[in-house]
């Protein structure tokens, strides 16, 4: 439209500012509303007056652009018209006003007229949109830009605040003056070509469904089957079409179909896996039909030119040279694009016509001449002795179904070519069931008229009278001739010995002849297009690599030219080399297998009951579809068994493949939909279970912050929890500002994706929190869902503790008293190099390709922490307000020092498989037999298949082997294998006088010295800092600080070799052992040692003997 109507709708704007909406071009620092007066007129494009009357909602909230008006529009609202709403194909264009931000900063309003349609809505100026259509869409809207709705941040954050940027809900889409500017290049060029329901779907079903089948196999079926049989037969075989033709429908009809036909179809419904092994078998089925029915044609061909003794050398090559010939004139019609295959199509179907109703007109006009060779005209005679079978050689009723099914294909030739059809939801519902109704009437018709005029037998000579001496019964015999002679077999006429006989009964031989030709370039001319236009469907998804070269397209139509040149190439070989007697039946057994997928398809969306599957063509069951998904399949055996089973395998190892290299897609197919159904009911079934002994399993929460910042405490967790319980890694961020919705979905992603890759069977769970303790608290209690709940906390040690504040000591203590307060086990891993690798990490795990930094600059991605070492919080990670994503931290050229090496290398010792050596498992304390089942879940894994475990157990000096055969027997009920069992007899003997010294060194720092100050000044020194170690409190709990000291002695003793360590972990009373204490002993308890797990059960049996 010309700009002078957008103009004058602007200046209308511009003088009814009290009741309109208008967009001013203002600053992002402007706060504050412009004077109500006339600017300049804009020279942007959109030809709008800028004005400022601007509501307080937006009033220094948002950075406002010029927008683009589909000019003259505004007038309606000016005179009080309801909202615009034009109809342009299948979009649907309503005013709105669209607030939304571009991913450059700025945030546009897209007003398309005006927005007194707010106001007169709902009373008041807002920056809310109404239901708009654009909004849904997933490309650029008709004026070139993609609209989105205004986010929730937009409207519900405070005024004062900058919105963060939404990005686009599909991924980087182009520019808005890039799409328009590419739109109207694409109307320069005229547009694309796009068809209707009758010459895109109509015409092209019944075309490809009459074939050759038609006119050379019918008549001999009736022969063979009757014309009862016959009907069953035809009924049968459009039974599955109609059925398979509903499920096309249903399928069409839920939601916009793009270019891709049954691949399309199959794989948005039932995924890549499904839909990539049938889109590949249907294309090359399409390729390889092209050349059966141009050898079909070439064959009618080079038998015509026998007859007159016109052969060029001998039949077969006559075959290849005609086929050649054939293949490369409708190479050219479909190159030449859709519009002349379209009109193409248009012309056999008329010829087709015309012979179908040239057999029908003879049919009425039998001749004496005729009468002979079997054609008698209407007879009742001749219709009761056809109603019944007659079948000869080894032919069957299933073996003349197989014959004619294929001629019952074909059904999808419209759905295929989905992406050039005006309407595809209405084209191919319309289409497809027509065509269905309309060859399946012919074919009955055909099979009924044949066989009430042409007896089984005739002879074709005049002198085969019935005299008075023969005993004649047949139907021939009451129209005058006797040909029992047939019965000792000879005769060529007649519906059993004469495939040409409906070119006999025609009035007019020679159009016969032009509908065989018709109806075998049709249906090539219809595979010919079909293959590349599926294939290209298949390689734009990416599917199969190395395939991508076919996904382009050419013209305004996107013709895809290397799809039409392979499918040529392929069709050529197979008419030079290939026995196509042998690939028909594969051929046919091919689309079988792609209705089969069809129907199934709808009955699984149906099953899977996903919002989402909301089809407008409601004339569908899925038990219905079920059913026609099984006929086809058994269909499929029906015609050749073998066929069958190598289409079956080959779909199998196609699924196999794409199931394996699992491709990077997202449809909302029906198989998610029914895994969410199934894993609801399931979770819902087990929650009303009671939990039993025998199906413990440690289901853990591991406080790992970022995933990948600490990799050997995941790595050894994921040893005992792969494929037996649950795995979580909490992630509790302590934040000063808001949380970004957009930076948390995509930092859970990021995480989550991690996983994926490494192959970790876990869950990524961040929380965000005013601090740790209240964090964790939050973990603990809400993670999970119904019986999926973790039982078991995994932490790391808090390696220096003594470096940092005693605050996060006291913060790491009281989440394991908050973890045996909620029934938890807690689990703690020490490494002497410590767990935190994200202050030293190079590589950018966690970064996605499209969100890699620019320029040649590596990044790592770390969990930043407030402490200096941030393996001294195995806890999630502390963000401060500008760090609640992964930072992107820029690696420096400085070699990494050797602490860091080490603690590289240690980072991923559970990761390699360990080798011989022992698992030390010191079960000191009976908590319910946790501190035994990990390591035993351990020794099953293959990584840990070669570690023999050791048992250490306590006990007094003179009942060693008592209590040795006891924890045996114990064992061996358990069914634990064990390698060796050692009593430790001197476990209270006194520790060392240096190692005593040494605790003592240790505990100096954090003792409250109640002794050196007034009673007053040490409980108010003790009410601030509670961690602080009494007199009382060490006099108390001497012995167990003894018996730490001594173990750690004993560890190193006998366990300093072991790949693992696994002991009881002591406990602590809370509110007696202050945190500073127990913290001292664990310290002292694992320092010094191979990696330790520390465990404790939460003192309910995790283990039983009973069955």
């Amino acid at each position: 439209m010309s700009g002078s109507p957008g103009q004058k709708a602007a200046s209308q704007a511009g003088s009814s500012a009290q009741s309109r909406f208008q967009v001013d071009l203002v600053s992002e620092a402007d706060r504050h509303t412009p004077d109500p007066q006339p600017a300049e007129p804009s020279t942007g494009p959109a030809g709008v007056k800028a004005s400022a009357a601007w509501s307080d909602e937006s009033k220094g909230r948002f950075r406002v652009v010029g927008f683009l008006d589909p000019g003259g529009l505004g007038i309606a609202g000016d005179i009080g018209l309801p909202p615009d709403v034009s109809h342009n194909g299948d979009t649907v264009r309503s005013d709105s006003v669209s607030l939304h931000s571009t991913g450059t900063g700025q945030t546009h309003v897209s007003d398309s007229h005006s927005n007194t349609y707010y106001m007169r809505t709902f009373g008041h100026n807002t920056i809310d949109a109404v239901p708009n259509i654009d909004f849904y869409r997933q490309t650029a809207t008709p004026f070139g830009e993609k609209l989105t709705r205004p986010s929730l941040s937009e409207l519900h954050d405070e005024l004062d605040k900058e919105p963060f940027e939404e990005g686009l809900a599909n991924g980087e889409e182009p520019l808005a003056a890039e799409e328009a500017a590419a739109m109207a290049a694409k109307e320069a060029k005229g547009g694309s070509v796009k068809f209707g329901w009758v010459k895109g779907v109509l015409v092209r079903c019944m075309l490809n469904i009459w074939g050759v089948m038609l006119f050379i196999r019918m008549s001999w079926i009736v022969g063979q089957a009757g014309i009862g049989l016959t009907i069953a037969i035809i009924l049968m075989a459009t039974v599955v079409t109609t059925i398979t033709g509903l499920s096309t429908s249903a399928i069409a009809t839920n939601g916009f179909v793009r270019g891709g036909g049954a691949y399309y179809l199959i794989s948005r419904s039932l995924g890549p896996e499904f839909g990539g092994s049938i889109g590949l078998i249907f294309a090359f089925a399409n390729a390889v039909a092209v050349a059966m029915y141009v050898v079909g044609f070439a064959e009618t061909v080079v038998e015509l030119l026998n007859d007159v003794d016109a052969l060029m050398t001998d039949e077969l090559n006559d075959i290849r040279i005609v086929g050649t010939l054939t293949v490369i004139l409708l190479l050219g019609i479909s190159v030449a694009g859709m519009e002349w295959e379209a009109k193409a199509q248009i012309v056999l179907l008329v010829i087709l016509l015309g012979a179908i109703a040239n057999y029908f007109i003879g049919t009425f006009l039998p001749t004496e001449s005729k009468e002979p060779k079997g054609f008698f005209g209407y007879s009742t005679a001749i219709f009761l002795e056809n109603i019944g079978p007659d079948f000869r050689g080894d032919e069957t009723f299933f073996s003349m179904f197989a014959i004619f099914f294929p001629a019952a294909t074909g059904i999808l030739a419209g759905a295929n070519i989905s992406g050039d059809l005006t309407d595809p939801q209405s084209a191919i519902p319309k289409g497809t069931l027509l065509a269905i109704l309309i060859t399946g009437l012919t074919y009955v018709a055909v099979a009924i008229s044949t066989g009430a005029c042409i007896v089984r037998d005739a002879t074709g000579d005049h002198n085969d009278t019935v005299s008075d001496t023969v005993n004649c019964t047949d139907a021939a015999c009451t129209l005058g001739y006797d040909f029992s002679i047939c019965k000792e077999g000879g005769c060529q006429y007649g519906l059993m010995n004469d495939f040409q006989v409906m070119s006999l009964v025609s009035g007019f031989g020679p159009l016969i002849t032009a509908g065989i030709f018709s109806a075998t370039l049709s249906s090539a001319l219809a595979s010919l297009v079909s293959a590349p236009k599926v294939f290209q469907a298949l390689c734009k998804d990416n599917i199969y690599p190395g395939l991508g070269v076919f996904a382009k397209g050419y013209g305004k139509n996107n013709e895809p030219l290397r799809g039409y040149v392979l499918t040529f190439c392929i069709g050529l070989a197979f008419i030079l080399i290939g026995d196509l007697n042998i690939i028909a039946p594969i051929i046919s057994n091919f689309f079988l297998a792609s209705y089969a997928l069809i129907n199934f398809s709808v009955f699984h969306a149906s099953l899977a009951n996903s919002p989402g599957w909301r089809p407008s063509f409601t004339y569908f069951n899925k038990w219905v579809s079920l059913a026609g998904a099984v006929l086809c399949c058994v269909v499929m055996f029906v015609i050749n068994w073998w066929a069958a089973l190598v289409t079956l395998l080959i779909v199998l190892a196609l699924y196999i493949y794409v199931r394996y290299k699992k491709p990077d897609v997202n449809w909302g197919s029906s198989t998610q939909a029914l895994i969410y159904n199934q894993a609801l009911t399931h979770c819902l079934h087990l929650t009303g279970v009671e939990d039993h002994v025998k199906n413990f399993r440690p289901q853990c929460l591991v406080l790992t912050g970022y995933p990948n910042a600490r990799p050997a405490l995941l790595h050894l967790v994921h040893s005992f929890t792969k494929n037996v319980g649950l795995l979580v890694c909490g992630h509790i961020k302590t934040v000063t500002r808001r949380p970004n919705f957009k930076e948390v979905s995509q930092d859970h992603a990021r995480c989550q994706r991690w996983l994926h890759k490494k192959q970790i069977k876990a869950f990524y769970a961040p929380v965000f929190s005013d601090n740790l303790r209240h964090g964790a608290q939050v973990l603990l209690q809400a993670m999970g869902l119904g019986r999926l709940k973790p039982n078991t906390l995994v932490m790391g040690f808090k390696n220096n503790w003594s470096d940092g504040q005693m605050r996060d000591v006291e913060t790491y203590i009281n989440i394991i008293h908050d973890a045996f307060d909620l029934q938890y086990g807690v689990v703690i891993l020490r490494l002497q190099d410590g767990l935190d690798i994200s202050h030293i990490q190079g590589q950018d795990e966690l970064l996605s390709s499209s969100e890699k930094p620019a320029g040649g600059v590596k990044d790592a991605v770390a969990s930043n922490s407030l402490i200096k070492d941030s393996d001294s919080d195995s806890c999630p990670s502390k963000t401060t307000s500008n760090q609640s994503s992964p930072l992107i931290m820029r690696e420096t050229k400085t070699p990494l020092s050797l602490t860091d090496q080490r603690l590289l290398e240690t980072s991923q010792q559970f990761k390699k498989r360990q080798g011989k050596g022992t698992i030390d498992v010191w079960w000191l304390f009976d908590d319910g037999g946790l501190t035994l089942l990990i390591p035993y879940l351990l020794t099953n894994k293959k990584k840990w298949g070669d570690c023999r475990i050791r048992v250490f157990i306590g006990g007094k000096i003179n009942r060693i082997d008592h209590d040795r055969r006891a924890m045996a027997t114990l064992l061996s009920r358990f069914r634990i294998d064990f390698s060796d069992i050692n009593v430790l007899g001197d476990i209270n003997t006194k520790p060392k006088k240096h190692n005593k010294l040494s605790f003592k060194e240790l505990i100096e720092p954090y003792r409250l010295k109640e002794e050196d100050m007034e009673q007053e000044a040490a409980e108010r020194l003790k009410a601030q800092e509670p961690w602080r170690i009494t007199d009382n409190e060490l006099e108390l709990y001497k012995t167990k600080t003894k018996r730490q000291i001594r173990l750690n002695e004993l560890l190193k003793e006998h366990s300093s070799t072991a790949k693992l360590i696994v002991m009881s972990l002591p406990l602590a009373r809370k509110g007696t052992v202050s945190s500073a204490l127990y913290m001292c002993w664990l310290e002292t308890l694992s320092k010094d040692l191979p990696p330790l797990l520390l465990v404790r059960g939460n003192h309910q049996s995790v283990l039983t003997f009973y069955s």
